[in-house]
């Protein structure tokens, strides 16, 4: 059977097993549409919060990212899975003790304010929209490589699925859905990681393929891949902190904003609330770890696979010798070779030119930027600085990271069914994460604006009525977000991490481990924290800003933001009056420890 029609075979049976799972567990009252009826056991929270986490961030690009960043990615793999320790320690057990449905809720009855639920509601939007615009669009690639159709095609598809299931179930349906997602995430990344290990260095196991020597060469794989790259003018694959962009001031920045923002991400954080107890919270933020574990890992073998597989394969070959791979990827916009005159590829530092990725532009200006690059060939015999710069400034730079996973298979000449296997996977991953994010939009507008500050008088069939038109709408905006991507997949998704680690992560952390912080400390605070955060990665990634805080990058102004917050809080703290007695209580409570018995749900504080 051809790729397509094992793509069809397998995307076909996994959306019909989501669709199932919807339908089974299709939800009445708000319970179950946004908690799903507190009644997930640990471990099946723990692979539903993986699927949850891993997205098309962590399935498509991460392994890109290292794949092209070398050393430097390893910032990724540290982030995100950190994350998880603050989590189990910091936020999930208490978070679950307070009950309710959202973070918002939690924020809006500790801080005891209609507004400060506003401003939660408002950064919980904000943050969810920009992480779903990375989800959005691993849906259209994928789409546009396996089943061949336009990447737009492929995003309309995925917002049908995710508007099915995510109304029908709610959290119960999407929970159960995010199990079954994770197994088909996770076979798919690990299958081919295993086969191209077991062929390039006879071991099984990604992780020790990575270090071993390359079947008959008598040499190791990284020691042979950081000669090509030094060839080839990159530097070293394995060396740190060989550029500017990656000091270690920004790795630890990056790292730490990646961590904080893991722990402070609502589509996360609502995991929690969806278990029986505090106990069952800690051993879902266990299960969790380890089950992302499996696949993370994994993919620093992977994105050194494909990297030695990339550099042998587009190096000094003709276009008649170019491999099947780049062909099939070519057709989708997101590898193109264009010619400097002399017939011959090339993938090397200095003619990165020749190797670009079609940007978000429409045919008549791509056409108009490809008629361009030939007369500059036509005038001096080769693309200059200036038309290189003009093609990137068009979003013509690359390849694109979001198809190193995607394409690996493929480079290493496996089967059909393993390369169509990672298709699905990769559309598990995206979707998985895509509807959590979802119901939070959803959440954050239905239950939090409309129920608690709107209409408190609402019925239980019109606040769910009102939560799945809301789901409908953020659908709708989240594929327009994949239509127009701001950025690749795992750059979107780091400043989602920023924005997070900026505005919620200080409110939580001083709202449950302090009684004295008061209303507009915590507020004034997260708008600040989210304010120069945004500020500050809009600027720098699309206005042309210079990184003039400290040089720091935008994927690690979060650890900025964050600090700002808590400065801004503490100092600000003294110039109030303290919370009510009420608050001061139900934070003691929140902290009190807890045996094996139900979680005590804590009354919603009198708002001022």
């Amino acid at each position: 059977m051809s790729v397509p029609a094992w793509t069809y075979l397998f995307v076909g049976l996994s959306f019909g097993l989501y669709l199932l799972i919807a339908w089974l567990c299709r939800v009445r009252d708000t319970k179950g549409f946004y908690v799903a009826g507190r009644g997930v056991p640990s471990i099946a929270n723990g692979m539903a919060t993986g699927a949850d986490w891993m997205s098309a961030a962590s399935f498509i690009s991460m392994a890109g990212l290292i794949s092209t960043m070398g050393y430097a990615g390893g910032v990724y793999l540290m982030g995100w899975t950190g994350g998880y320790v603050l989590l189990a320690l910091l936020l999930a057990p208490y978070l679950r003790k307070f009950g309710h449905f959202t973070v918002p809720d939690f924020v809006g009855d500790r801080y005891a304010s209609d507004f400060a639920r506003l401003v939660a509601v408002l950064c919980a939007i904000f943050i969810s929209f920009t992480y779903v615009a990375g989800q959005m669009r691993g849906v259209g690639v994928v789409f546009a490589r396996f089943l061949e159709v336009d990447i737009n095609i492929g995003v309309v598809i995925g917002m049908a699925i995710v508007f099915v299931y995510a109304t029908l179930g709610g959290m119960k349906g999407i929970t159960w859905t995010q199990v079954a997602q994770y197994w088909v995430l996770i076979t798919a990344f690990l299958v081919p990681a295993i086969a191209i290990s077991i062929k390039l260095t006879g071991q099984p196991l990604p992780q020790v393929g990575m270090g071993s020597e390359l079947a008959g060469q008598g040499v190791y794989l990284l020691d042979k891949l950081n000669l090509i790259q030094q060839d080839l003018g990159f530097g070293s694959y394995t060396e740190p902190f060989t550029s500017e962009k990656w000091s270690k001031l920004n790795v630890f920045c990056t790292a730490l904003a990646l961590m904080v923002g893991t722990a402070g991400l609502p589509h996360v954080i609502v995991r929690f609330y969806t278990v029986k107890n505090v106990r069952a919270a800690r051993w879902s933020a266990f299960w969790a770890l380890f089950f992302i574990a499996l696949l993370y890992l994994s993919a620093p073998a992977t994105a050194t696979f494909a990297r030695y597989y990339m550099l042998q394969s587009l190096n000094g070959v003709t276009q008649a010798e170019l491999p099947d791979w780049f062909n099939n990827w070519r057709k989708t916009g997101l590898i193109l070779w264009l010619d400097n005159g002399d017939g011959v590829v090339r993938y090397s530092a200095g003619d990165r030119n020749e190797i670009f990725r079609r940007g978000n532009i429409d045919d008549a200006e791509y056409a108009e930027l490809i008629a361009n690059h030939q007369r500059w060939i036509d005038s001096d015999g080769a693309a200059g600085a200036d038309g290189a710069a003009i093609l990137r400034a068009h979003g013509l730079s690359g390849p694109d990271r979001d198809i190193i996973v995607l394409a690996t298979p493929e480079m290493a000449e496996l089967y059909n069914w393993i390369i169509a296997l990672v298709a699905a996977g990769g559309l598990a991953a995206a979707l998985s994460t895509a509807s959590g994010l979802l119901l939070v939009i959803s959440s954050s507008v239905a239950h939090d604006l409309y129920y608690r500050v709107i209409d408190r008088e609402a019925t239980e069939a019109k606040r769910l009525l009102v939560g799945r038109v809301v789901i409908g709408l953020a659908v709708v905006i989240a594929g327009l977000f994949g239509i127009f991507p701001p950025g690749f997949v795992g750059q979107v998704v780091a400043f989602a991490f920023g924005l997070a680690a900026a505005s919620f992560f200080p409110a939580i952390v001083l709202g449950i481990f302090s009684r004295r912080i008061s209303t507009w400390p915590a507020v004034i605070g997260m708008l600040a924290g989210i304010g120069f955060t945004a500020y500050y990665i809009i600027g720098t990634v699309y206005f042309g800003m210079s990184n003039w805080c400290f040089g720091i990058h935008a994927q690690g102004i979060g650890t900025v933001g964050m600090a700002l917050n808590f400065a801004v809080t503490l100092l600000l703290t003294p110039l109030f009056p303290p919370p009510s007695q009420g608050v001061r209580q139900m934070v003691e409570s929140i902290r009190e420890p807890e045996g094996e018995g139900p979680a005590v749900e804590i009354e919603a504080a009198p708002e001022h």
